[in-house]
């Protein structure tokens, strides 16, 4: 064979060797090109199956759609959050003398311009 085809000819990635390469990618401290080099791979290639891993296209075969997860009912008894205050309708304002106010969207303008003239004196 001519090594000219050699060099042509496609390598095949099996899906689950793609996923075990980008996952190596993105071990803490590991280098792209170095992970590349360890699977014989092109750095380039590599970083088109990360692409991919992020927008979901590089998933298992038996993963293409949603997945069911185990669930197990108890009998104990769920804490209940207490309800954060609801901040719709809040805005908050910082003003370069170091004051923040935080008002009610239904505040009226006209106060509002008045607290804001007398923080702006001080």
């Amino acid at each position: 064979m001519d090594t000219t085809d050699a060099r042509r000819r496609r390598r095949r990635w099996s899906e689950a060797l793609k996923r075990e390469i980008v996952a190596a990618s993105f071990e803490p401290g590991a280098s792209a090109s170095v992970v590349a080099r360890r699977y014989d791979v092109n750095t380039n290639q590599l970083f088109i199956w990360r692409r991919q891993y992020c927008d979901g296209l590089l998933v298992a075969s038996d993963q293409s759609g949603p997945a069911l997860l185990p669930v197990a009912i108890t009998d104990e008894p769920v804490a209940q959050k207490a309800a954060a205050p609801s901040d719709a309708g809040r805005i908050e304002i910082d003003l370069p003398s170091g004051y923040r106010i935080r008002v009610d969207a239904a505040i009226d303008g006209k106060a509002l311009r008045r607290m804001l003239d007398v923080l702006e004196r001080r």
